[in-house]
């Protein structure tokens, strides 16, 4: 089932501002998507929408090509074919696992409802556990028993509201990437709220940014990480930092900073970034984005050098925090092996396969 969202905006009596302003984006047919942003941004309000349980302000919701919401009419949860799972799972504690994927399925023969319960119990590996209670099993095994539960009247679109939130960091990661696969051999179109970047970019094809209610971007991960559409988009998405600079002229994005003049074979030069330039007089000042894997730190002479001021160790690597002699500030992931301390002065170079940049507040 596709889903398109088209100029939504919900906005809650008694509150100045919309709860969710002029959203739009698509699902394809088997698509994956993810909405991520800060805590009250909007992203569950959009999903309660989906689901028919929040009505429109404005804008309208469509699936499968079938208008469901608008600010005239809105199309009953249970006539939607959509299925949720909600962040505390709610399960049913008195029945089984069975009962629990089963309670959706009393349309069907009792027959036909034995098949697709141990079909859903296959697909999450549940079928050792079908005749335990929740409280026995694992707050992982938790979450693939309401996911199976959603699955099971085969609905043709999956909502799930930060599914993961209850569950360790390794446990999340490992759930998520068992979850899309899940999804794919089921053929579910899906849409899911979370506030963990690397749960979006494990799970979702197409993943959406939020913040106050509004769409910064909605695009593949590769695309809102190397070509992020606003500057809360380029600081919410992965790690990095801004190092003012100024524009050159010429036929290719060109930016003269501290650190020399910085280009790349692959620019974005946002058409906004000009326009607000040229409204606001700022004289073609900018800030560079530089990521923490455009910085790369050796112990061979290098083209620059800074002063390592703090670090933490990540397993793999560690996150340097070094200062340039001018005060600015960058972030480099390091090969753990490469073991500076604190107050070194380190040798780096910039590798940039992509030079972005915004406006100078």
């Amino acid at each position: 089932m596709s889903l398109v969202l088209s100029h939504l905006q919900i906005h809650y009596p008694g509150q100045s501002l919309p709860a969710v302003a002029d959203v739009s984006f698509d699902l394809q047919t088997g698509q994956i998507g993810a909405l991520i942003g800060p805590s009250g941004c909007g992203k569950t309000t959009v999903l309660r929408a989906v689901a028919g349980l929040e009505p429109v302000s404005a804008g309208r919701i469509s699936l499968a090509g079938k208008e469901v919401s608008n600010p005239t009419h809105r199309e009953p949860p249970e006539n939607r074919r959509v299925g949720m799972v909600f962040q505390d799972y709610a399960l049913f504690p008195h029945m089984t696992v069975k009962a629990n994927i089963g309670f959706g399925l009393n349309r069907l023969a009792p027959a036909d409802q034995s098949l697709r319960i141990q079909e859903v119990l296959d697909w999450v590996g549940l079928g050792r556990e079908a005749h335990k209670f929740p409280h026995e099993l694992s707050g992982g095994q938790q979450q693939r028993v309401a996911l199976a539960r959603a699955l099971a009247p085969k609905p043709d679109l999956l909502l799930l509201d930060e599914p993961f939130s209850n569950l360790d960091v390794d446990l999340r990661e490992r759930l998520a990437q068992e979850m899309r696969q899940l999804l794919i051999s089921a053929q579910t179109t899906a849409l899911f709220v979370t506030h963990d970047q690397n749960e979006a970019f494990a799970v979702g094809d197409r993943v959406g940014v939020l913040d106050q209610g509004r769409l910064h971007q909605w695009g593949d991960p590769y695309t809102l990480y190397h070509a992020p559409a606003s500057r809360f988009v380029a600081t919410f998405i992965g790690d990095g930092v801004f190092l003012p600079g100024r524009r050159l002229a010429g036929p290719t994005l060109q930016v003269q900073t501290e650190l020399g003049v910085l280009e790349a074979p692959q620019a974005v030069d946002e058409t906004a970034v000009t326009a607000t330039m040229e409204s606001t007089g700022s004289d073609d000042l900018c800030d560079v984005l530089i990521r923490t894997d455009d910085v790369v730190v050796g112990d061979a002479p290098m083209a620059h050098s800074a002063v390592l001021v703090h670090k933490a160790f990540r397993g793999a690597h560690f996150l340097y925090t070094l200062r340039l002699a001018s005060g600015t500030v960058l972030s480099a992931m390091v090969p753990s092996h490469q073991h500076h301390q604190v107050g070194d002065t380190v040798g780096f170079t910039l590798q940039l396969d992509h030079l972005i940049t915004f406006p100078t507040p």
